[in-house]
């Protein structure tokens, strides 16, 4: 028997608000801005297993979402370096990239979040989303490799 999970924190649901806005703008090829406009003004609900976002911190949403469409150039390639070569980011699943994309862009520019931290959110969206699958397993695997190479001194002993 699963325990129940607990609701999200505003930044737990600015983060699962996050990925679905970076699936949005990868597969819909909607505009960034109408695509924040839209996730503002929506009343999300408050079932997290469900993909519901609950009351998120619509800043950090913002800024992470922003954030990975300026840096993507840096972070898919850091993503890359870990991946499999025949597996590179865009052969994978689109919600797997946006867990990853927002995923690494905190672990490069969300100092005050520690890795650790981020990294457990991204894996319970993946769950979130996939439930049973592997992916939880491999978005925990990638943003650790990826926080161990770039915040050494959170893992040091």
């Amino acid at each position: 028997m699963t325990t129940p999970r607990r609701p999200p924190t505003a930044r737990s649901a600015a983060r699962l608000g996050a990925v679905q806005a970076l699936y949005q703008l990868d597969i819909g090829g909607v505009d960034l801005g109408e695509t924040l406009a839209q996730f503002s003004s929506r009343v999300g609900g408050s079932n997290f297993d469900n993909g519901e976002i609950g009351e998120a911190d619509f800043k950090f949403l913002r800024d992470i979402v922003e954030g990975v469409v300026r840096e993507q150039k840096l972070l898919d390639p850091s993503v890359d370096k870990i991946l499999d070569k025949d597996w590179p980011l865009h052969r994978l699943d689109a919600t797997v990239r946006a867990i990853l994309r927002a995923g690494t862009f905190e672990i490069f520019f969300k100092d005050n979040v520690p890795a650790r931290v981020a990294i457990s959110e991204y894996v319970d969206i993946a769950t979130a989303f996939f439930d049973g699958g592997d992916e939880p397993g491999f978005v925990n695997g990638v943003l650790n490799a990826i926080a161990r190479q770039r915040r050494p001194d959170e893992f040091a002993a």
